[in-house]
């Protein structure tokens, strides 16, 4: 049975903004306080879903959130109408507000962990939440992340969803940002990758002294078990504690894994080559080939990966064997990555083609091409269950695009958050969404 790895975009909401809120990621801090384009974040995200279904690669779409959060704003303590609350909480606590309108559900590498059916006991694609619990403003996704999912991978038969791990510190978990999966082929069985910052229980681990690590080792491990996952089909690596403390927030700034092949900075890891020969000997042991490939600190510096985001870019198997990178802008626009994407793609190795992508609205807040997608292994019958309204074609981009242009505002400052008309605005846009991609009801102004 023919199996495919299916990029499911996260659509950028219409409160896209810039409010500098994860500390950690230099590109969002960067840019707090200056305006946000939402139109113009959509229509480059939709732009990219468009680009890999013309190439031929399976894609599909996952919606954004309800912003203003004004029940989780309730939760703490502002009361009235809607229009009340968002009032208050501008004049009382703004930072609180920004927060509640955060669009980072657009990162959807974040969404959740997925592991395929040919890698779990019972033969089900799972899927886990993630808690994203080191930072308020995604903490608060995972109920709607979890109905999201739950809406476009309905069919109990070929799909287990699992609640967010519990919401502390000793079990963060940052999603498939932090997961690769290796593979010879998407329908057999693989290796799965998990990449953690620091261990909750376990003090042998180093941990980062500047910026937080946020996925834990004992998060990956409840995960692997939640998609009854054997201990042959796993390999838990530690990140650097330098690299993070340089903006390395996730592990895929600086590593992106596809197929047979792991493409990684030389200082992604700790105990790199003991990490290296327990992927060999795992993958072996299904059939496949493991392939490292290492860019060297000499030719690219961890500040110019963080800067450029060569490693939050997507490496995609096309039918030659060869491989496609999908890279944003800011690596053609940095000499020395790419000087060295150029050296790669010409040394006949396994990555033959870059395609380069404007994704700035998004690169300003901190994420890549990575970022915004999650990666589901189906076959055939499995990607005939799923919602077909979530499938991208040609005509579902042309409604959207349209359903942007209609929605959306093409300027945005932290100003415009207070203003109570931006939450009627956002209702009344994913009211219609649901409708397009054909989820139900979602969200909490639709349930409640």
């Amino acid at each position: 049975m023919k199996s495919y790895e299916v990029n499911f975009d996260g659509l950028v909401g219409p409160t896209h903004n810039y409010g500098g809120l994860s500390y950690g990621n230099v590109a969002s801090q960067s840019n707090s306080q200056q305006s946000s384009n939402p139109k113009e974040a959509a229509l480059q995200g939709l732009a990219k879903m468009k680009a890999l279904m013309e190439m031929g690669f399976q894609q599909g779409v996952l919606a954004p959130q309800e912003r203003p959060d004004v029940a989780g704003l309730r939760n703490l303590g502002f009361s009235g109408s809607d229009a009340q609350v968002i009032e208050q909480a501008a004049k009382q606590a703004m930072p609180l507000l920004v927060a509640s309108c955060s669009a980072s559900s657009m990162w959807v590498a974040n969404a959740a962990t997925v592991s395929p059916s040919a890698d779990t006991a019972d033969g089900r694609v799972h899927f886990t939440a993630a808690n994203l619990n080191c930072k308020y403003h995604r903490s608060i996704e995972h109920p709607t992340t979890s109905r999201v999912l739950g809406a476009m991978f309905a069919d109990q038969k070929h799909f287990a969803h699992h609640a967010a791990l519990p919401a502390v510190a000793q079990f963060g978990d940052e999603g498939a940002a932090n997961h690769t999966r290796f593979c010879r082929e998407y329908g057999e069985a693989g290796v799965e990758f998990f990449v953690f910052g620091r261990s909750a229980f376990d003090t042998r681990y180093p941990a980062p002294q500047k910026y937080p690590a946020r996925q834990t080792l004992e998060a990956s491990q409840a995960v692997a078990r939640l998609h009854g996952l054997s201990d042959d089909g796993v390999v838990y690596a530690q990140q650097n504690p330098s690299v993070i403390d340089q903006g390395v927030f996730h592990n895929d700034v600086i590593a992106v894994g596809n197929g047979e092949a792991l493409f990684y900075h030389e200082d992604a890891f700790l105990d790199t080559e003991q990490m290296l020969v327990e992927l060999q000997g795992k993958l072996a042991k299904r059939g496949g080939n493991f392939k490292a490939i290492c860019v060297p600190r000499s030719q690219v510096s961890v500040e110019d990966a963080v800067r450029s985001y060569l490693f939050n870019s997507q490496l995609l198997s096309r039918a030659d064997g060869s491989m496609l990178l999908i890279v944003p802008q800011e690596c053609q626009n940095n000499d020395r990555v790419w000087q060295y994407l150029q050296g790669l793609t010409s040394s006949g190795g396994l990555i033959r083609e870059v395609k380069v992508f404007d994704l700035k609205q998004s690169m300003q807040n901190g994420g890549g091409p990575a970022c915004l997608r999650l990666r589901v292994a189906l076959n055939e019958t499995e990607l005939a269950a799923v919602n077909p309204g979530v499938i991208m074609t040609a005509p579902l981009y042309d409604t959207l695009t349209q359903w942007v242009d209609k929605h959306y505002r093409d300027r945005l400052s932290e100003t415009d958050l207070a203003d109570p008309q931006l939450l009627l605005e956002c209702r009344t846009a994913l009211d219609e969404l649901t409708q397009i991609l054909k989820l139900g009801a979602v969200y909490p102004f639709q349930i409640n």
